[in-house]
Formats: structure tokens, C-alpha cells, sequence
């Protein structure tokens, strides 16, 4: 207990908190928040906390304890999607702050019974010298939500900064306060880092690692799934490659496409087990539920097709930031349903916490919308809960998957439109928005998908990587997905090591493959510039015995084993090739 009575410590500045009732709700990262702004009570401050964490609550606490001071006289809540400016006035209402999400630009004004009103960003940048109206009218809080949404443009964030300028007090919230560009964060402050660049600021962090020990959150095990995949390209060129090898970016970006096509083998294995791992968790929790993350409408709707077969109920589909939509969610949030599938909706904000499975079937993998989506499941409402994602093996995502108690800041000096996987922010955050693949990547990527199958490739679980590669439907993968659903995250780890060790007995006691000649080199499998190295010092070998010159023996066996030249063929097309070559050398 703190100086004034309360957990935490708060200062004696918080005169009617006991009135209220409310401080005891706090959870300890809400109280110290609080007691942060009111050391200073700053004009503007920025909390980020992690995805699931309570930011709404903090934020609705501290406006109703500015309200009480009358240190303002109206609230003013700013959000990304028509469903979460919903959601905040219905948080509201619980603490007896009254908003209106209904109120539209061409209203001009609201109820004098609303202490404020819940808007859009897309509202405000529509038309900024209204909301400043709004704002210059009052004694105005201006809570931003998702802040790193105010730089999705220059003109948004011009904007913004006319419409809240001249606001008493500004709260910016983030469950990921950075971007994967360079524009800046309306009334946010930027600092020099070690380096020189600039890097936000922010006033109060709640990270991912301690709202995992805090048992705030939940703790997530990465499912992830390799496969075979086979395109072609538009050049006409038959391509074949597999999920996790290390590929070039263009390959890797065909290779996982093919793998989230309805119409392969990829998506209905992984949505299968995903399933399988659903019901398994909804022996511990009954009301558990899932969630599928798609690309786009056509994709979505293709998943849902799929699910209901498996599942054998009906499967909620999300497809825009509609009226309907937003029912489609509460109804889902409300049920005990199995599935739902969405393409943007839920990526960001939406509060389901039944939702406890999950499956990445996205092409956006950028830092931003990964935390976002991941965030949707790790709301903890008991202790013993464990969230499980199902992802592809793609290098980008599982660097993101080991990573997640990383704490980032929106650097502003750094190239633009690049992130870590090198893929472009612009494009994707319009291809969220308009629930469509990016034209540019269809350009750039294009390709007919012919086939693909999964397999089961390892778990990912706090930073450690457990089981190995085995069949769908296979022993070794239904060992990983029958976890039970309710364990403590130490006894998940045990067990994940329990799995793997007998996994690993299973694989020692099958038949031994035939072994390699001594002199034979062990194949490489996931360096491309070695392989292509040995395929061309093979070659060279070849060349000098028979008399054939490089480019016929290349030729040749890019006829025999199918594929593009050298430079742009996969993994495990140069393989196939350097194996026909040894057969060939070996039996000479």
C-alpha cells in the first residue's frame, strides 16, 4: 500500500477517488500511469501499453478524474475504425461519461447530455476546422487512440493538429507506438537517439514482457507450418519452392501467396489443425473462439467456405468498416461461435477476448500490423490461458513471432517506405484498407498458383523454438496441437520440451536413410548462394568429363527438372538439380 492508502502509492492528489470506487479496479500499470501524468500534468502525454493490456480503462479513469478536478469540461475520443469509436462510448458509459459515436461532420454540433463525442480519424481529416471548433468550444481532453494513425498521410496529420491544437490536454494511446515509415505522429515528441536519428518519446511504456509476468496478457504459441509450393510465373516459368528456405525476397513473397490460396492444399491443412487445436483449447475454456485473418474479401470468403466444412457450423465473415460489421463483431464477441474471418476489422483495437486461436493468412507483415493482429489474442481473462497463432514459415514473420517483447519506437530518420522485410508500408496499409491484395506486389510478384501442401514445422513459444518438421495428421504435429488449453506458461514450456523429446525418440527409432557416400557433400538446403556455388562448381566438374560446354549442361538440366535459369530458381529447384547432377556424376 502507497502513502495514501491506495496500491501503487498514488499521491495525495487524487481527492475523490473513493467515491468513485474505481482506483481498486486499477490494475498496478494503470495506477502508476496515473501517478505519472499527475506528477506533472502535462499537456500532452503519451501511454503505450501492450494490445490487450487497458489502455481504454486507464484513459477513461484519467478523464473522469480530470472531469471531476474541472480541469476540463468536454472529452473528445478519436479512433481508427466506426466499431471502436462504438466500443469507446459504450466503455464510457460504464463510468458515467456520456459520448456520442453517431455524431457526423454535417451534425455540426452534439446533445448538450454528451460530454463529448467519439470520432473517426478519416472524420476529422474530412473536415479539420470543425473539430477545432468542437475543441476551441470547451475546456477539451482529446483522447487519441492508436495515435500512429495520425501520420498515416501529411494532409492527416496536418489535420489533426489543426483540429486538437488548441485542446486543454491531449492523451495519445498506442498498443505499437512506431510506424514502419517515417511520417510523423501528431503531438508527439521526437529525441535524439545514440545514433543522431530521431526516435518517439514516450511518457509512459507497459511493454508485452511484463504484462505476460503480470498475467495481464496472455502467452502465445506460434503453430508454424512449412510446405511445397509450386507457381507460375508470368514468363511462363514453372516454380517450386519450399516455405522456410532461405529464398530470395521475390520467391519467398510467390511461395507464401501460393500458400494462402483457397484453392491449394496449404490453407485447408493449416485451418484443419487450427480447428483441431480450437477444440482442444474448448476443453479448458468452453467458449473459446477463433479468428482468421485474410488478405482479402475473395480470400475471406473462400476461408469461411473451408471452415464450415470443417467445422461443420457457420462461420462469421468481416469484410468492411460498415454498421454491419461492427454487429457482426458484437454478435461474435457475444456468442459462443467457433470461427470468424476478417480482413481489416479486427487487426487493430477490437476487444474479443474469447478469441484464443488464431491463423495468419495475410500477406502484410510489417511490425505495425503483426503486433496489432497478434494483440487480438492475448486479452487474458484467467490465469492458465495460452493463445495459439497459426503462421507460415516466412523468414519476415518469424523474426516478428521471436520477437514479441521488443520494445520499438517510431524512428523518423530512416529510409522511407522500407521496413524489415523490405516489403512497402504505402502499399499494404491501402491494401488494408481496401480489403484488396496491393497492385504493386500483383505486379511485381505475379503468378498462377498450381499447387501446395503443409507440413508441420516446429512451435514458436517465449523466444524458443520446439518439435521439428512432420506429416499433417501425423502423431508428431497432433502432439504439439492437443496442448492442453489452461496450463501455466512454465508448464507449457515443460511440456513443449516433453513433446519434443519424444518426437525425436519417434524419429530415432524409424528406419535409418541409406547413407551418402563419405566423399559426397551433405546437401544445403537453406543458403541460395551456396547452392548456386556448388551447382555451378558441379557443373564446371561435369563440363570438364564429358566435354560439354556450362551453358548446354545447364540447359539440359533445366529441362529435366523444370524451372527458371540459375539466378532465379529456388531452393529446391538448384537441389534438384545438383542431386540429378551427383546421379549422373557418381554413376560416370
Amino acid at each position: 500500500m502507497g502513502p495514501t492508502g491506495w496500491p501503487g502509492g498514488l499521491s495525495p492528489s487524487f481527492p475523490d477517488r473513493a467515491a468513485w470506487g474505481t482506483a481498486p479496479k486499477l490494475r498496478a500499470w494503470q495506477q502508476e500511469a496515473l501517478a505519472a501524468y499527475f506528477e506533472r500534468e502535462p499537456k500532452d502525454f503519451l501511454a503505450a501499453a501492450t494490445p490487450g493490456a487497458g489502455k481504454t480503462t486507464f484513459a477513461l479513469r484519467l478523464a473522469k478524474e480530470l472531469l471531476g478536478r474541472r480541469t476540463i469540461d468536454r472529452v473528445m475520443v478519436v479512433a481508427p475504425t466506426e466499431h471502436l469509436k462504438r466500443q469507446w462510448a459504450e466503455a464510457a458509459e460504464r463510468v458515467a461519461i456520456h459520448l456520442d459515436p453517431t455524431f457526423r461532420n454535417k451534425d455540426r454540433w452534439f446533445g448538450r447530455h454528451f460530454h463529448g463525442v467519439a470520432v473517426t480519424y478519416a472524420q476529422v481529416v474530412a473536415d479539420a476546422p470543425l473539430h477545432r471548433r468542437l475543441t476551441e468550444a470547451a475546456k477539451t481532453l482529446v483522447i487519441l487512440d492508436e495515435v500512429h494513425h495520425g501520420g498515416d498521410a501529411l494532409s492527416w496529420g496536418d489535420a489533426i493538429r489543426e483540429a486538437y491544437e488548441p485542446a486543454t490536454r491531449r492523451l495519445s494511446l498506442s498498443g505499437t507506438p512506431f510506424r514502419s515509415d517515417t511520417a510523423p505522429i501528431p503531438f508527439v515528441d521526437y529525441v535524439r537517439d545514440e545514433t543522431g536519428g530521431r526516435v518517439s518519446r514516450t511518457d509512459y511504456n507497459y511493454g508485452y514482457d511484463r504484462a505476460l509476468v503480470d498475467g495481464v496478457v496472455r502467452p502465445v504459441m506460434f503453430m508454424v507450418y512449412a510446405g511445397s509450393m509450386r507457381w507460375r510465373t508470368t514468363a511462363g516459368e514453372e516454380m517450386e519452392a519450399k516455405l522456410g528456405e532461405g529464398n530470395t525476397k521475390d520467391i519467398t513473397s510467390q511461395a507464401w501467396r501460393t500458400a494462402l490460396d483457397p484453392a491449394g492444399d496449404w490453407i485447408p491443412s493449416v485451418l484443419r489443425a487450427a480447428d483441431q487445436r480450437l477444440t482442444e483449447v474448448r476443453k479448458g475454456v468452453p467458449d473459446a473462439g477463433g479468428l482468421v485473418i485474410a488478405t482479402d474479401q475473395f480470400a475471406a470468403r473462400a476461408y469461411a467456405r473451408i471452415l464450415e466444412d470443417i467445422a461443420g457450423e457457420e462461420v462469421t465473415v468481416v469484410l468492411s468498416d460498415e454498421k454491419a460489421a461492427s454487429e457482426r463483431i458484437a454478435e461474435f464477441a457475444a456468442n459462443e461461435k467457433r470461427w470468424m474471418v476478417a480482413v481489416r476489422m479486427v487487426s487493430e483495437g477490437v476487444d474479443i477476448p474469447r478469441l484464443a486461436v488464431g491463423v495468419y493468412a495475410t500477406s502484410a507483415s510489417t511490425p505495425l500490423f503483426f503486433a496489432q493482429a497478434i494483440g487480438r489474442f492475448v486479452r487474458a481473462r484467467r490465469r492458465g490461458e495460452t493463445a495459439s497463432v497459426f503462421l507460415p514459415n516466412v523468414p519476415g514473420l518469424m523474426a516478428l513471432a521471436n520477437a514479441m517483447d521488443v520494445q520499438r519506437e517510431h524512428a523518423l530518420d530512416r529510409p522511407r517506405n522500407e521496413d524489415e522485410n523490405g516489403l512497402d508500408e504505402d502499399a499494404l496499409t491501402a491494401a488494408n484498407r481496401e480489403e484488396k491484395a496491393p497492385d504493386g506486389l500483383q505486379q511485381e510478384f505475379a503468378f498462377q498458383a498450381i499447387g501446395s501442401d503443409a507440413t508441420f514445422d516446429r512451435v514458436v513459444y517465449e523466444g524458443g523454438e520446439f518439435g521439428f518438421e512432420a506429416e499433417i495428421g501425423s502423431d508428431e504435429e497432433l502432439d504439439f496441437i492437443g496442448i492442453p488449453g489452461l496450463l501455466e506458461p512454465e508448464q507449457v514450456r515443460e511440456l513443449l520440451l516433453h513433446r519434443q523429446s519424444r518426437q525425436e525418440k519417434r524419429r530415432k527409432g524409424k528406419p535409418a536413410e541409406v547413407p551418402r557416400p563419405a566423399d559426397e557433400p551433405a546437401p544445403m538446403y537453406r543458403n541460395l548462394k551456396e547452392q548456386r556455388s556448388l551447382l555451378n562448381s558441379l557443373v564446371g566438374l561435369w563440363s570438364k568429363q564429358t566435354g560439354e560446354s556450362h551453358a548446354m549442361i545447364h540447359a539440359e538440366l533445366r529441362r529435366t527438372c523444370g524451372g527458371p535459369a540459375v539466378a532465379q530458381a529456388s531452393v529446391t529447384q538448384l537441389q534438384s538439380r545438383i542431386e540429378l547432377l551427383r546421379k549422373r556424376m557418381g554413376g560416370h
